[in-house]
């Protein structure tokens, strides 16, 4: 007697699961749009003339984008020089706050000294506190050092943020190996060439997804320039710059001050796109603990 050969059953899957696939990819879809349409038009009409803004809602790119650019140029808007302020500020900012608030979170992980606890306990609160709370305090003291007016308000501060030693002890609680740390001082290294060409390396991965947040909180800072820079319109970032041009009305057409505006968002988009691919190994690694 043959055996009969039995064709296996496709497997359909439970119906309940296939539905809460479907809604949760409809709701990352509508998500997704809700994100993207609204930038994805302002990139739109940076390139479309007053005249075609005013008249009708379009997808599609228009032709204005030199002639918005010369118009924001004839209006006495200098971007190349906002620009430039925005890069020195931006770019300064997230190498101290990186750099040595990773310092700080590599000597509470690796140091035992008297109220370590509290030390940690008072940066955990400070991270809990508000910017605006101290803007008026740190400007009276600020004016009173006569640094009113200098970029130095902004960029030095940087290298106290509670925020990045937080995150960069949780990430060092999972990513640094106290052995290999003990075997360089047994190899002669020093607490500097330690940090630098062990720690530094090791934390690679979250130090530039902390990176991303820290540049893009800088480069669309708005209060505290804004306290500091209100006097001096030639150190204006780029987001005075645009405020300038909405508030003032310096610039009456819709389509150039659409480029502006996306002028101060390109290069957080493009800083974003080379650096992105660290933020999900950096958060996945110091999200677990062995």
């Amino acid at each position: 007697m043959q055996a009969t050969k039995v064709k296996p059953v496709a497997r359909t899957g439970n119906p309940k699961q296939i539905i809460t696939k479907c809604l949760c990819y409809v709701f990352l879809v509508t998500l997704f749009l809700i994100c993207f349409v609204p930038v994805y038009m302002l990139l739109v009409n940076a390139t479309r003339s007053n005249a075609e803004i005013n008249r009708t809602f379009s997808l599609i790119p228009g032709g204005y984008l030199l002639h918005n650019w010369q118009i924001i140029q004839n209006s006495g808007i200098n971007m190349l020089l906002g620009f430039r302020n925005s890069v020195i500020i931006a770019f300064s900012t997230t190498f101290l706050s990186i750099y040595f608030s990773l310092m700080t979170a590599y000597g509470i992980n690796v140091y035992n000294f008297r109220f370590k606890r509290q030390f940690y306990a008072l940066i955990l609160i400070m991270v809990l506190v508000p910017g605006q709370l101290y803007l008026i305090g740190f400007f009276q003291y600020v004016s009173a050092l006569g640094l009113i007016n200098t970029f130095w308000p902004l960029i030095i501060p940087a290298i106290a943020a509670p925020g990045t030693v937080f995150f960069m002890k949780q990430y060092l609680d999972a990513a640094l190996v106290p052995e290999l740390i003990q075997a360089a001082r047994i190899d002669g290294a020093n607490e500097f060439s330690i940090f630098n060409k062990i720690a530094l390396p090791l934390a690679a991965p979250g130090a530039f997804t902390f990176a991303i947040f820290t540049f893009v909180g800088s480069w669309n800072a708005f209060m505290a320039p804004l306290f500091i820079l209100g006097a001096r319109q030639d150190l204006h970032t780029l987001p005075l710059l645009m405020n300038r041009v909405q508030a003032g009305g310096q610039i009456p057409d819709q389509g150039a001050i659409y480029f502006g505006m996306a002028a101060t968002l390109i290069p957080i988009i493009i800083i974003y796109a080379i650096f992105s691919k660290y933020i999900v190994s950096g958060v996945s690694l110091g999200s677990v603990k062995e």
